[in-house]
C-alpha cells in the first residue's frame, strides 16, 4: 500500500512539477519573509527600547530642574516651522529671524563621500542663532510680565559679543575685553552701552556675566525675580530665580503700600538681566525652532547633529528635538502597520529600513575647541581640560583663539542636553584656522572661528559613520555655521595675530580629511 501512495505522488508531483516548484518557492518566500520581518522588528524595538531611554534621562534633568520648555514666560511655542511664500511679507525684523537655509557644503561633501549640510545661521539679522535666544528670552519676558516695552526698561547680559546683537531694545552689555574688535563695535552701533571688563573665572564676582547681574540688581530698587527677591503679600509674591534678574526702581515700600496704583509698578523702569547662560528660553528656543527647521529640511533623514557649545543651548535644544522627533517617527511607523510597514520600507527604500543609520537613532556630537572642558565632560565624565594647569594657560577664559564656544563650567542650558549628547570632537585653533581658510577657497563661505571649528568636527563624524556603516549609504550630518567671518577680521581671519600664536593660516586640509 505505500508503494503504491508513493507511486501515485512521484506521478503527481512529475505531472504538475512547475506548480510544485512554484508552491515551494511561495512557501520558502513567505518563510524568509516572516524571518526577516521578525528581524526588523526586533531591531526596531531595541532602538526604541534605547532611545526610550535616553529621553527619560533627559526628562528627568529636566524634571529635577523644574525646567520646561519656554518656562520663562509661559507662553506657547508654536512648533511648526514658517514656510515662506511668494508675496508673503513679514512684519519687521522680527519676521527674519530663524528658518535659515540648510546648504549642503560641496566640497566637505565631495571629499568625505557623505552629505554634510550646513545651517546658515550666520544669515539671521544679527548674524548668528543668537538672535533666536534673545528674541526668545524677550518675548517669555513679556508674556510672563517681568518687561513691559517702551517704559525705559533696560536689559544687561555678559556675553562676548553674538548674544548681546540685539537692534530693538537698549541694552547694557557687559563683555570680555579680549573678544573681536568688530564685535564691539557692532554693539555700540546697535544702541548698546558696552563695558569691557578682565576675563575671570565664573567664581570671581568681576566675571562678566556676574558683572551684568550686579548692574541689573543696582538699576532697580527692588528686585523682583532673582536669588534675592522681595517677599510681597500674596498676591504681588515675586520669585525666587537664579538664572534671570528682575528689578524695579519703584522702592519697597511703595509695592507693600495699600492701596496702589496697579499700573505703577508695570510702568517704571526696570532692569532685567538675561543670562542666556543659564536661561532655559535659550534652549526653547532651539527646541522648538532650530530643530524642527533642521528635521523638515531634512525630511528627517538626519545621522547626526554635530555643534558647539557656548551657552550650551543649542547643542542641547537641537539635539533633544531631533532625539524626540527620531522617536516620534519609529513610533508612527509602528502604529501604520508595524511589521507590515517596516517590510513596506524595506522594499520601497532598503537603505533606511533600519533607521537612520546602521546603529540607528540621531547622533549628537559636541564641537569643543581646544581649552574647553566640555570634550572631557561628554567623553569621560569629568569637566577638566590640560591648560588649566597652573602655569600653562597663555590666554584668557578658555585657552583658544576660537570666540562664542567652549567652557570650562556646566550651564543649566547645557545640562538640560546631557543626557542627548553621544560624542565630542575637539578641535585646536591650527585645525579650525585651516579649515576656514579652505571653505573660502573652495565654497566661497567666509565663517566665523566657531563655524570652523564645528565643520572640523562635522568631517570628523561624518567619517566615523561611513567606516562604521554597514549599508553603503551617505551619512547625513548637519552642523551650525554660526557666525560670519566679518567680525573676526582683527583676530581669526587676521594672519598675522594667527602666526604670532604660532600658527601658519594654511588651507590644507587634508589630514582631517584622512582621519
Amino acid at each position: 500500500m505505500l508503494d503504491s501512495v508513493s507511486e501515485r505522488l512521484h506521478v503527481f508531483f512529475r505531472r504538475h512539477h512547475k506548480t510544485t516548484f512554484l508552491l515551494g518557492f511561495a512557501v520558502g518566500a513567505l518563510v524568509s519573509l516572516s524571518s526577516m520581518s521578525s528581524v526588523i522588528f526586533i531591531v526596531n524595538q531595541r532602538q526604541r527600547r534605547r532611545l526610550r531611554r535616553q529621553l527619560r534621562r533627559f526628562q528627568s534633568v529636566m524634571d529635577k530642574d523644574g525646567a520646561s520648555v519656554g518656562r520663562a514666560g509661559g507662553r506657547s511655542v508654536n512648533t511648526k516651522t514658517i514656510q515662506l511664500k511668494s508675496a508673503e511679507i513679514v512684519r519687521g525684523v522680527e519676521g527674519l529671524i530663524g528658518n535659515t537655509p540648510l546648504m549642503r557644503i560641496n566640497s566637505l561633501s565631495d571629499a568625505t563621500g557623505c552629505e554634510i549640510l550646513g545651517k546658515a545661521e550666520f544669515l539671521n539679522p544679527a548674524g548668528s542663532p543668537k538672535d533666536r535666544v534673545a528674541l526668545q528670552i524677550l518675548n517669555d519676558a513679556e508674556a510672563a510680565g517681568l518687561l513691559h516695552p517702551h517704559t525705559g526698561s533696560r536689559i544687561f547680559e555678559g556675553t562676548v559679543g553674538e548674544g548681546g546683537i540685539l537692534a530693538d531694545a537698549i541694552i547694557k552689555q557687559v563683555i570680555p575685553d579680549d573678544v573681536a574688535a568688530e564685535k564691539v563695535d557692532l554693539l555700540k552701533k546697535l544702541g548698546a552701552d558696552v563695558l569691557s571688563v578682565r576675563p575671570r573665572g565664573i567664581v570671581d564676582p568681576k566675571h562678566f556675566v556676574n558683572e551684568a547681574r550686579a548692574k541689573a540688581e543696582a538699576f532697580g530698587r527692588t528686585e523682583l525675580v532673582g536669588p534675592h527677591a522681595e517677599m510681597f503679600d500674596p498676591e504681588d509674591r515675586s520669585v525666587e530665580r537664579n538664572d534671570l534678574v528682575v528689578t524695579t526702581q519703584v522702592p519697597t515700600s511703595a509695592i507693600r503700600g495699600t492701596p496702589r496704583d496697579p499700573d505703577a509698578l508695570e510702568k517704571a523702569p526696570r532692569g532685567f538681566f538675561a543670562d542666556q547662560f543659564e536661561n532655559d528660553s535659550n534652549f526653547a528656543a532651539h527646541f522648538n525652532g532650530t530643530g524642527p527647521e533642521i528635521w523638515e529640511q531634512t525630511g528627517g533623514t538626519v545621522d547626526a547633529f554635530v555643534a558647539g557649545a557656548g551657552t550650551g543651548g543649542t547643542l542641547a535644544g537641537v539635539g533633544a528635538f531631533l532625539k524626540r522627533a527620531y522617536i516620534d517617527s519609529l513610533n508612527k511607523q509602528q502604529g501604520k502597520g508595524g511589521v507590515s510597514s517596516a517590510l513596506h520600507s524595506l522594499f520601497m527604500n532598503p537603505l533606511h529600513a533600519f533607521g537612520n543609520t546602521d546603529d540607528a537613532g540621531v547622533r549628537v556630537v559636541l564641537a569643543d575647541p581646544q581649552g574647553s572642558g566640555l570634550y572631557n565632560k561628554v567623553k569621560f565624565g569629568v569637566m577638566y581640560s590640560p591648560t588649566e594647569a597652573e602655569g600653562t594657560r597663555r590666554r584668557y577664559q578658555v585657552d583658544t583663539m576660537v570666540e562664542g564656544i567652549g567652557l570650562n563650567r556646566l550651564t543649566h542650558n547645557f545640562e538640560l542636553g546631557l543626557e542627548c549628547i553621544d560624542d565630542a570632537e575637539q578641535v585646536t585653533d591650527d585645525e579650525a584656522v585651516r579649515m576656514s581658510r579652505w571653505l573660502v577657497l573652495n565654497d566661497g563661505l567666509f565663517l566665523g572661528s566657531s563655524s570652523a571649528v564645528n565643520c572640523v568636527a562635522a568631517v570628523r563624524t561624518a567619517l566615523k559613520l561611513k567606516k562604521s556603516s554597514k549599508s553603503g549609504r551617505r551619512p547625513v550630518v548637519v552642523t551650525i555655521l554660526c557666525d560670519g567671518g566679518a567680525r573676526h577680521l582683527s583676530k581669526f581671519h587676521n594672519d598675522s595675530y594667527v602666526e604670532q600664536a604660532g600658527i601658519a593660516p594654511s588651507s590644507d586640509i587634508s589630514d582631517i580629511l584622512q582621519q
